[in-house]
C-alpha cells in the first residue's frame, strides 16, 4: 500500500509539475531575456538598452521582456551565454572569432553552440595618455604605469595583443593595471595611472571624462608596422580613425589619430528559441533609422555593415529575417 502510494504521489508531482510548465506555455507565459553588455560608459550598455526599448515595446505581441545587465565585457558575456545565465551579449568580433574557434581564452574549448545575430558599431583600439607621461608611441609605454583593462574585457586581450606584437612584454616590461574603464579616466587625471587602452566605439563617456579635466592628455597613434601586421594576420582587424577633433576637443592633439579597431556584434546561443532571435532582429531592422538615431556611433551603419565581421553561425532566427528582408540569400 505505501508503495502504491509512493508511485502515485510520484506521478501527481511529477503531472503538477508539467502542467504548471507547459501550463504557463499554453496561458502565454512571457518569457524573458537578459542582454550582457559592458560598463556603463562604453557603448555596450546603452546599445543594449537601445535594443531592449525597441522590443519591450512591443511586449505584449511578442510576449517577450528583455532586460540589460552590465558586465565586465567581451569575455564574460560569451561565457554567460554558453553557460545559460544569459541569453544574449554583445562581444568584440575579435572574440566571437576565438571563441567559435576555440582560441585566446578558449584555447583548445571551442564555443560551437555561439551564434552570431547581426554586427553593430566599429570600435577602434584607442590609447590615451597623459602629456606628462611623455608617451606618444608603443614603445614610449615601457616603464610606465598602464591601464590593460578588467579581465574578462576585450579591450585586455586587444592592449595584450598589441603589446605582444610589438615586442613589449607586459608582464615586465610595463606595470599593467586591471581597472574597469569606467574607473580609468579618474586614475589618469589624478597621476595615479600614465595611460590606459580601450577598445571602443565614439563618442565614448570615459574618453569625454579623460579629456575634461585639468591634466592635459592626448591619443596616441597606433600605426605602422606593429598594426599593419595584425591587420594582415586578423581578418577581425581594420584600420581606423580616432574623430578627436570633433569628439574630444579637449585632448592636445592636433587633429584625428590613426588607429586599428574591431566590431561589436551581438550574439546568442543556440539554445535560445528562433522566435526569440527574429522578434529581436525584426525590431532593430523594421525599425532601423529610429535605432541609428539612439548613439552617434551608429551614425554610419547601413543594414548590410551589420551582416559583416560575423564569424559564428548566424543564429535560425537571424537568418528567417534577413532572408524575408532580402539580406540574403
Amino acid at each position: 500500500m505505501k508503495k502504491m502510494f509512493s508511485v502515485l504521489l510520484v506521478i501527481v508531482l511529477v503531472a503538477g509539475f508539467g502542467f504548471a510548465n507547459g501550463g504557463s506555455e499554453a496561458s502565454g507565459g512571457r518569457q524573458y531575456v537578459t542582454i550582457g553588455t559592458g560598463g556603463v560608459t562604453g557603448v555596450y550598455y546603452p546599445t543594449g538598452g537601445a535594443i531592449s526599448k525597441m522590443v519591450n515595446q512591443k511586449s505584449d505581441e511578442y510576449n517577450l521582456r528583455v532586460t540589460v545587465e552590465s558586465t565586465g565585457g567581451s569575455v564574460y558575456n560569451v561565457n554567460a551565454i554558453m553557460s545559460g545565465d544569459l541569453e544574449f551579449g554583445i562581444v568584440q568580433s575579435d572574440r566571437q572569432f576565438q571563441a567559435y574557434n576555440g582560441t585566446a581564452d578558449w584555447d583548445g574549448d571551442p564555443q560551437k553552440k555561439l551564434r552570431a545575430v547581426f554586427s553593430i558599431h566599429p570600435e577602434g583600439v584607442n590609447l590615451l595618455a597623459s602629456d606628462e607621461s611623455g608617451i606618444y608611441t608603443l614603445e614610449d609605454l615601457r616603464g610606465k604605469v598602464v591601464n590593460l583593462g578588467n579581465p574578462g574585457s576585450g579591450h585586455r586581450g586587444n592592449a595584450t595583443q598589441l603589446l605582444e606584437a610589438a615586442g613589449i612584454d607586459p608582464d615586465s616590461d610595463i606595470q599593467a593595471e586591471g581597472l574597469k574603464a569606467a574607473e580609468a579616466a579618474g586614475m589618469l587625471q589624478d597621476g595615479r595611472i600614465d595611460a590606459y587602452f580601450y577598445t571602443v566605439g565614439h563618442p565614448n563617456g570615459s574618453f569625454k571624462e579623460a579629456t575634461s579635466g585639468t591634466k592635459k592628455v592626448h591619443f596616441v597613434p597606433l600605426e605602422g608596422p606593429v598594426v599593419d601586421q595584425l591587420v594582415a594576420e586578423y581578418p577581425y582587424y581594420a584600420k581606423s580613425v580616432i574623430p578627436v577633433t570633433s569628439q574630444y576637443p579637449g585632448a592636445t592633439n592636433d587633429g584625428d589619430v590613426p588607429s586599428f579597431g574591431v566590431k561589436a556584434t551581438f550574439c546568442t546561443s543556440a539554445d535560445v528559441p528562433d522566435d526569440v532571435v527574429y522578434a529581436i532582429v525584426k525590431e532593430v531592422f523594421d525599425n532601423f533609422d529610429e535605432f541609428k538615431s539612439l548613439h552617434p556611433a551608429y551614425a554610419i551603419l547601413t543594414p548590410e555593415d551589420m551582416l559583416t565581421g560575423l564569424s559564428a553561425p548566424l543564429h535560425p532566427g537571424a537568418e528567417k529575417y534577413f532572408k524575408e528582408v532580402g539580406l540574403i540569400k
